[in-house]
């Protein structure tokens, strides 16, 4: 069902009115079909970024949609709703647009940031590696610089996209220490890159997830983004909006569990009434919809402090949380409302409960977040 929004203007109302309209034809009826036979999409990047929908909260100046974030995580929201696979690779290009729109240079940004944030190239974040996952400052794949740029050796794991992005954020080390490392924009395409078979995954089966190996491969020096051993801070700086993309996307995934979940109990009858009428099960699809509505306001809320330029990393930590553990608990109840029904692919619930496992660990598990959070109330005064 449609949300009732308070949006801060009637273009964002008009906007988020055509992201719902193109998702209902380009996303929802697709979805079954290539979630079930784990085939990628093809053409569906280009169609979102032919609307516009892949560079809303970036500069107009840039290319961007100059839209603020909490308008840009309902279109996320909404586009989770049909599918999440999708809405997650949404966000994750946003994330890797973030390195060149604020620490690049301006013969950078306009060199390669109009095509990104056109969706005329789509991009991946590469962060993680086998050995170095929450603990980002432990990554080993290595940037040595040459004569004419930087030679990269390692592996990169886990990259939403991976094989199939036009072009990464690469954090690699190019010294010792956590400030030993530096980001760069890796083209997707060049000598020295692979990508092994994508992961066999629980969930978001249409996207692929991959590892990459630089064997050596070449960047030129006006790939590297910021300053050499600035790579943390700008991995760090990025994740926090990451994460408000994330709790947008598990809030759709919930909404659509949810309503999955009453329209079955409205129709289904037991012991002569409706099943929805009977409070035990009323009460569970009322503790549903509070978990929803709970998760939306709290990434609304980290998004509006971003948006005013106050500090949000800990309101970013809590709506992750929140929202990717109340997808997590939501979808399980959806499959509880549909009994038997909930356990088979004759309905999406068991795909929704699926997907949703992932929300609690990728942009930082939700351990890492209780930490960010504890951290953040241990040196409050």
């Amino acid at each position: 069902m449609a949300v009732d929004r308070l949006l801060p203007t009637q273009e964002a109302a008009d906007l988020l009115a055509l992201t719902r309209e193109l998702a209902d034809k380009e996303l929802a009826p697709r979805v079954d079909e290539h979630e079930r036979a784990e085939t990628y999409p093809e053409g569906l990047f280009t169609v979102l970024g032919r609307a516009g929908l892949l560079g809303l909260p970036y500069p107009e100046e840039d290319g961007g949609g100059g839209q603020p974030y909490e308008v840009y995580l309902q279109v996320l929201e909404e586009l989770a709703a049909r599918w999440a696979a999708v809405a997650v690779a949404v966000s994750v290009h946003g994330l890797a647009c973030q390195p060149l729109s604020r620490f690049g240079t301006p013969a950078q940004r306009e060199r390669w940031l109009p095509a990104m944030l056109a969706g005329e190239q789509v991009g991946g974040y590469s962060l993680s590696e086998p050995h170095a996952g929450s603990d980002a400052s432990a990554l080993t794949c290595k940037a040595e610089k040459t004569a004419t740029g930087y030679r990269i050796t390692g592996t990169k794991a886990w990259i939403t996209h991976g094989g199939r992005a036009d072009f990464y954020a690469l954090f690699a080390r190019t010294g010792d220490g956590a400030r030993g490392v530096s980001c760069f924009l890796a083209p997707g395409r060049v000598d020295g890159l692979s990508f092994g078979r994508p992961e066999d995954k629980m969930g978001l089966h249409a996207i692929p997830t991959a590892t990459a190996n630089w064997d050596g491969a070449v960047l030129d020096a006006d790939r590297l983004l910021g300053e050499e051993g600035q790579g943390l801070q700008i991995a760090f700086s990025a994740l926090d909006s990451g994460r408000l993309g994330i709790a947008a996307v598990a809030t759709g995934l919930a909404q659509s569990a949810l309503d999955v979940a009453v329209a079955y109990a409205r129709e289904r009858t037991a012991f002569g009434r409706r099943i929805i009428d009977h409070q035990g099960l009323g009460f569970l699809l009322a503790d549903m919809a509070a978990a929803v509505d709970s998760a939306r306001a709290t990434y609304l809320d980290a998004a509006r402090r971003r948006d005013a330029g106050l500090d949000y990393g800990r309101q970013a930590s809590v709506a992750k949380l929140i929202a990717t553990d109340s997808a997590m608990k939501v979808t399980t109840d959806a499959v509880q409302v549909l009994g038997g029904y909930g356990y088979s692919r004759e309905f999406p619930v068991e795909r929704f409960m699926r997907e949703a496992k992932v929300m609690q660990i990728f942009e930082g598990t939700n351990q890492i977040q209780r930490l960010v959070i504890a951290r953040s109330l241990a040196g409050a005064p």
